[in-house]
């Protein structure tokens, strides 16, 4: 009788330093995960455009376009929508897919082919009608937060090279104004 209960109890540390361990496992994989990108920018956009007024759309993709979306692993550099067929496209987007294959483990291909972007009849109307009048339509976010993935895109008219030089002096000089303020506190 007093050696079962040596049995029990030593079975029962065991199982009491596995379930310990697991845990232990358990809380590394969740801080091993990277923090996913709430929002990837088109940080070039606000520089070779004069923005106007900007819509939030939907955006078409497959899964794994999705998990590219969810790890940042997107860059709109470069990228503009287009208008087919009364449906706005976004075109020039690198995504970067991994590949589904198990010998290659982290292999990945860009993909840059068009996306359909999803939004209201009024709101598409509204864009072709300034499309017409010569601006261009510019994606300047990817919000990933939530259910939903969406894209900010935004009316620009493009800048000319002097208006581009004007930003750059007047940000220069913003920036040599905030440093002489923070040395004479």
């Amino acid at each position: 009788m007093y050696a079962s209960s040596i049995a029990h109890q030593q079975a029962a540390h065991w199982y009491f330093k596995l379930f310990h361990t697991f845990c232990f496992i358990l809380e590394q994989m969740k801080r091993a995960k990277k923090p996913a990108a709430s929002a990837i920018t088109n940080r070039r956009a606000h520089f070779d455009y004069a923005l106007g007024d900007e819509f939030k759309v939907g955006i078409s993709l497959n899964g794994r376009e999705v998990r590219a979306a969810r790890d940042g692993h997107i860059q709109l550099k470069g990228a503009f929508v287009t208008v087919k067929d009364n449906e706005l496209w976004l075109t020039n987007a690198s995504f970067t897919l991994r590949n589904n294959e198990p010998h290659s483990r982290e292999a990945r291909t860009v993909d840059t082919s068009a996306r359909k972007l999803l939004a209201h009849r009024k709101e598409i109307d509204r864009m072709l009608e300034a499309k017409k009048t010569g601006m261009t339509i510019v994606p300047l976010k990817l919000l990933n937060k939530g259910r939903y993935i969406k894209i900010v895109i935004a009316l620009g008219k493009g800048k000319k090279q002097y208006d581009k030089r004007e930003t750059l002096k007047r940000r220069d000089f913003a920036r040599d104004a905030a440093a002489l303020r923070k040395t004479l506190r």
